[in-house]
């Protein structure tokens, strides 16, 4: 390997899925669009799983060499403005955000490789 390879960073979010939206959250993510999976992975977004609890607590986590890399590289694309104005309003708490700008970001503080 390349010293001068850089590691992927391990990103974990939080967001809160509306309660009464759950099983339509969960239907639209078994038919996500196929230009918006390649876009995923053309902006770097790897080994990407969403994980739903039943009162809607949604865990996020996705892996890319660069995090800020990442989200730029979906900001432009029209296919995530599409997908960011259907998706939201199945969220709470977002501030007038899209989801994909108002998740809060965990830290990781264990990992075992």
């Amino acid at each position: 390997m390349s010293s001068d390879a850089s590691p992927l960073q391990r990103v974990c979010f939080l967001l809160q899925v509306r309660p009464d939206r759950l099983e339509e959250y969960r239907k639209r993510h078994r038919h996500v669009w196929p230009d918006m999976l390649q876009a995923l992975r053309e902006a770097g977004w790897h080994n990407y799983s969403l994980f739903l609890r039943d009162d809607g607590l949604l865990v996020g986590y996705f892996e890319t060499p660069d995090f800020q890399a990442a989200l730029d590289g979906m900001q432009g694309r029209e296919v995530n403005v599409r997908w960011q104005a259907e998706i939201a309003p199945f969220f709470e708490a977002l501030d007038g955000k899209n989801p994909d700008e108002g998740f809060l970001r965990l830290e990781e503080v264990f990992h075992l490789d």
